[in-house]
């Protein structure tokens, strides 16, 4: 990391912390928000950064994880083991989905994956003994942890951001291994990384199951913090919502969900206050507009612009190398002819 961008980190880590308290209530729940959908969009960007597979399925991932915690808490069982429970739940069903679905590539998995969605809509919606169809289940509890209660908004966002900052550390960590080597390799060249001897099959499958493990550990965060959940919250417009911040944010960077999280959950918002009856319309040409120009995305734009700068004072210190010399050999006194005798 460059000293710049370890600077910006640490002005984005100072304003995570100190922003709620300038917010009310309504501004403290959204950047809640933003940092529960960072977990999924991070788990997205596994498959579709750095893997390179369309996935349409997020949204139902964080579906599961969501009814999972709503269903199992009541009940008794205490938070922590229903997060984990969460997620591995949709590491696991998405392992199964993987096996057949991960035969086709691209565009065709994404419509593999819609189906899929499709699928988990429907038995969210019309299997009422186990998920209460379209009435949904409210007074979803809000955690405690050694009587640290996370019912209060602000409580709960440190806890969100608590799990966020965890959660990205670990992926971070990941990245930086073999396995993160090789979701490179397989994203860049499948050719060339199966002949290098990567299982490209079984990389794939791992990326994908842990994206939606990352989803079902998002709507376990989600569950809690809206308290009422309903099949619609997680139909197909949440997964393109997850895709179109991965996306915008800038996918295979490894900060571009949490850029593309922020625009997706405030921008809306900030145009609410600027035009209230063309909001969409002004979010939505703001967002083609900048995929129209821009189609890597803010992190892509930013890293092109540090790359340029780069590129622009190596050839200012080129052009400066042979003034500097030819000053010096001007500088430089001639020696006396030689007079022969």
């Amino acid at each position: 990391m460059t000293r710049l961008g370890a600077i910006a980190l640490g002005v984005a880590a100072v304003a995570a912390v100190t922003a709620p308290f300038l917010l009310k209530s309504f501004g403290i729940y959204l950047i809640s928000m933003w940092a529960v959908l960072s977990v999924a969009a991070i788990g997205l960007n596994l498959t579709l950064g750095y893997a390179g597979q369309i996935s349409l399925a997020q949204g139902a991932f964080v579906g599961i994880g969501a009814y999972c915690v709503a269903l199992l808490v009541p009940l008794g069982l205490p938070y922590p083991v229903a997060f984990a429970g969460a997620g591995l739940l949709c590491f696991a069903v998405s392992w199964l989905l993987g096996y057949p679905a991960l035969r086709v590539q691209h565009h065709y998995l994404a419509f593999v994956t819609l189906a899929f969605t499709t699928l988990v809509f429907l038995v969210m919606r019309n299997e009422e003994w186990l998920t209460n169809g379209i009435y949904g289940i409210n007074a979803i509890p809000r955690p405690a942890f050694f009587g640290w209660s996370t019912g209060r908004p602000l409580n709960f966002y440190f806890f969100s951001l608590g799990a966020l900052v965890v959660i990205a550390a670990a992926i971070w960590w990941m990245l930086r291994s073999p396995w993160g080597r090789a979701f490179v390799a397989l994203r860049e060249n499948p050719i060339r990384a199966l002949s290098l001897g990567v299982d490209t099959r079984r990389y794939t499958l791992i990326a994908f199951a842990l994206g939606a493990g990352l989803g079902g550990l998002s709507g376990a965060l989600y569950a809690p913090l809206v308290q009422f959940i309903e099949p619609n919250s997680f139909a197909l417009g949440l997964s393109l919502n997850l895709l179109l911040m991965v996306i915008v944010g800038g996918s295979g960077h490894f900060f571009g969900p949490f850029v593309g999280a922020l625009i997706a959950v405030l921008l809306p918002e900030w145009t609410r206050n600027l035009v209230a009856g063309y909001y969409l319309i002004l979010y939505a040409g703001l967002v083609m507009v900048m995929m129209a120009f821009r189609p890597t995305g803010i992190m892509g734009l930013v890293d092109s612009t540090r790359k340029a700068a780069g590129a622009a004072a190596s050839r200012r210190r080129a052009g400066r190398a042979p003034s500097d010399g030819a000053a010096a050999t001007a500088a430089a006194p001639t020696a006396a002819p030689t007079v022969a005798p």
